[in-house]
């Protein structure tokens, strides 16, 4: 009796020894992990497994989809990003996320399977609703997530209650006890009903079916209605949502949300097949596919060729544009493009920047313009960069001084419509600056020219567009968010800035009065040498 004793004491020490062990492991970084567990014996190195495997399927909903999965799930660094805002979300944050992104990148398998089931996992008292644009396509999420909890609930301690495992609608049980939690699921499709208790998160994936239902308005209001009117309604105060889906019309789901009054409180992950932007929520350079794994450069040109211009900017590049009515067409650009080497062979007689500041009789325009291109004495016009952006007073000054260093221009323009003389005024204060700092590489200052805007936009625009179906206008590389500016603006929109500085550029370049000297005589001879 005395030796049991002893023998059950020393059991349960040895068992309280090794959870305290394993649970300062649980806090260590992974390299000291690591070197714990080469050092360890086998017994202990076996139970440091088993808590790096729960660990594991509680990081992260990758990471509990490649445990569960033998690795066998895929992962990529954009499915980490919604990862993450699971993560975020599953801390206690309420968050409002709009993921834009193409199809057959993983999207609606991270977003709307594995990463609602790991939420489960962390919250099993919470509530999820999800909606796509069809009940089959909800319901298939939904009984994706009941059947994955049936296979894997003793691995992840959670489990279906016995009177609640329809498709569309279950709720969740005690693993131990089969007592009924307050956490479960419902799915219904857009524009159905979604009755019953409030969400802690709600998950929209893919909310437009095709092209068809993208191009009526009818479908599009029911959409915002339903949005606004259900799905809206029955968040709990303290609840997230997170919207994913493809682009297709610019009044889709995710165009509303950006127009709308709390478009500040969304959290966007843009992130088109190939890089078009400095911002990048992956850190991409310009140009990089967004899965190269899976999708390289190769393979989404093919698929660009295949579905057109018009599909390739929607779907894949989160970039959707009318259907037709535009002022300038895409194969003025495309077919006029040219390379950077190409361009060596190019003399250019004159070299100006544009800028077209943030901010112009309403509140809506959010970028300042700044664009370089050139001219050949034969007239031929070549947009040389696109260095548009968010800028404000105290910078874009400077970037149009150092664009103008790097290009080598002879003037920059401006825009006088809103703040010209302040606007010249900054342009020779940044000039001033990078002088003394020695930036300006021994450069004359280039002529500062102002323009003052009389004319309607559609003046402004359409002969520089006539311009571009005779071919005489070349995009040195491609300029994504500029040229999709152009061929989406139709007559009686606000002008972007992107485009309102192009167009004074090459307005300046293109004007016969100033093909040779410029708007003004240059008696300092900088354009020497051009000619």
């Amino acid at each position: 009796m005395t030796t049991d004793l002893a023998a059950d004491h020393d059991t349960t020490t040895a068992a309280n020894a090794l959870h305290q062990l394993t649970d300062a492991y649980r806090r260590l970084n992974r390299t000291d992990r690591r070197r714990i567990a080469r050092n360890a014996n086998p017994e202990l190195r076996a139970a440091l497994a088993e808590v790096e495997r729960t660990m594991a399927l509680q990081r992260s909903p990758g990471s509990m989809a490649a445990i569960l999965t033998d690795g066998r799930e895929m992962q990529a660094p954009h499915l980490a990003l919604i990862d993450r805002l699971f993560q975020r979300m599953a801390r206690g944050e309420r968050i409002k996320a709009l993921i834009t992104m193409p199809p057959r990148h993983g999207k609606s398998r991270r977003a709307a399977r594995w990463a609602p089931l790991w939420y489960l996992t962390q919250h099993p008292d919470h509530r999820i609703m999800i909606a796509s644009y069809g009940a089959d396509l909800a319901e298939e999420h939904s009984r994706w997530i009941r059947d994955a909890i049936v296979a894997y609930g003793p691995h992840i301690g959670i489990a279906l209650h016995a009177g609640s495992k329809a498709a569309n609608r279950f709720d969740l049980a005690d693993p131990h006890t089969g007592d009924r939690l307050e956490g479960g699921l419902v799915a219904a499709g857009v524009g159905g009903g979604l009755t019953g208790k409030g969400a802690h998160l709600a998950i929209v994936d893919d909310p437009i079916k095709d092209a068809a239902d993208a191009e009526s308005p009818t479908m599009r209001r029911r959409l915002w209605e339903w949005w606004t009117a259900v799905l809206n309604t029955r968040l709990e105060p303290t609840g997230s949502i997170l919207v994913i889906q493809t682009r297709w019309h610019e009044q889709d789901l995710a165009g509303k949300i950006l127009e709308g009054p709390d478009a500040d409180e969304w959290i966007r992950l843009d992130l088109p097949a190939i890089c078009d932007a400095d911002d990048d929520p992956l850190g991409r350079p310009l140009g990089a596919a967004l899965w190269p794994k899976r999708y390289g450069r190769r393979a989404l040109a093919q698929f660009r060729r295949a579905v057109g211009e018009r599909v390739w900017w929607a779907l894949y590049q989160q970039k959707p544009r009318p259907l037709e009515g535009g002022v300038w067409q895409w194969p003025w650009i495309t077919d006029h493009r040219i390379t950077a080497a190409q361009l060596r062979g190019v003399d250019l007689t004159r070299i100006v920047v544009a800028v077209d500041t943030a901010g112009g009789a309403d509140d809506t325009n959010d970028e300042t313009g700044l664009t370089a291109a050139g001219r050949t004495a034969d007239g031929d016009l070549y947009v040389l960069a696109d260095r548009s952006g968010r800028m404000g007073a105290d910078t874009w000054g400077h970037e149009a001084c150092r664009l103008a260093i790097q290009v080598q221009a002879d003037a920059i323009v401006v825009e006088s419509n809103f703040g010209g003389d302040m606007a010249a005024q900054l342009v020779r204060q940044a000039w001033r600056e990078l002088q003394q700092n020695g930036d300006t590489a021994g450069l004359l200052m280039p002529a500062i020219v102002e323009v003052h805007a009389k004319q309607g936009k559609r003046l402004r625009a359409e002969p520089i567009a006539q311009l571009y179906a005779q071919g005489r206008v070349h995009h040195v590389g491609e300029y994504p968010r500029l040229e999709g500016q152009l061929v989406t603006w139709i007559p009686g929109m606000d002008s972007p800035d992107r485009m309102d500085a192009l167009v004074h550029a090459l307005t300046e370049l293109a004007d016969p009065a100033t093909a040779s000297v410029g708007s003004s005589s240059y008696s300092d001879r900088r354009l020497s040498g051009r000619r």
